[in-house]
């Protein structure tokens, strides 16, 4: 799995003009899925999730987490991720997971979060999503599981 993970002030997602999934400050994060990916790599993903320190502590140092700051997190499905982008002009996606499979790990990934955070917003599987966000520092990592 793939993720793009953005620390936020806030972000959103609305689909056909309906706002569907919002957070204050958090985590904005797009997740790519590939064909070899399985629960494991979506635990492993939803672990470093909620506990890589992103937020600035008193001193201002990146030493807190989101469930630190009982932030939000707001988990989009991104098929573009998944693109291989090293020949040509034209993203491939030959390695992207068929999706029944991705909306299965993503379904997967958003229920076990939701155990694990009270604060879980989402986008829509498969839709044409328009995001808002207010990227904070900037700080955004790329995570591969």
């Amino acid at each position: 799995m793939k993720a793009v993970l953005q620390r936020v002030s806030h972000a959103s997602v609305v689909v056909k003009g309906d706002t569907i999934g919002a957070i204050d400050q958090g985590l904005l994060v797009f997740i790519g899925v590939e064909a070899e990916d399985d629960t494991q790599a979506a635990d492993k993903l939803i672990k470093k999730l909620l506990n890589i320190r992103v937020f600035s502590d008193a001193e201002g140092k990146m030493n807190l987490s989101v469930s630190d700051i009982a932030g939000g997190i707001l988990l989009v499905s991104q098929f573009t991720l998944a693109a291989d982008t090293q020949k040509g002009n034209r993203p491939g996606f030959s390695k992207a997971a068929k999706p029944e499979h991705a909306e299965m790990l993503y379904d997967y990934m958003v229920a076990k979060t939701r155990e694990q955070h009270a604060q879980v917003a989402t986008g829509r599987f498969a839709a044409d999503m328009k995001i808002s966000l207010l990227n904070d520092g900037p700080v955004t990592f790329l995570l591969n599981t």
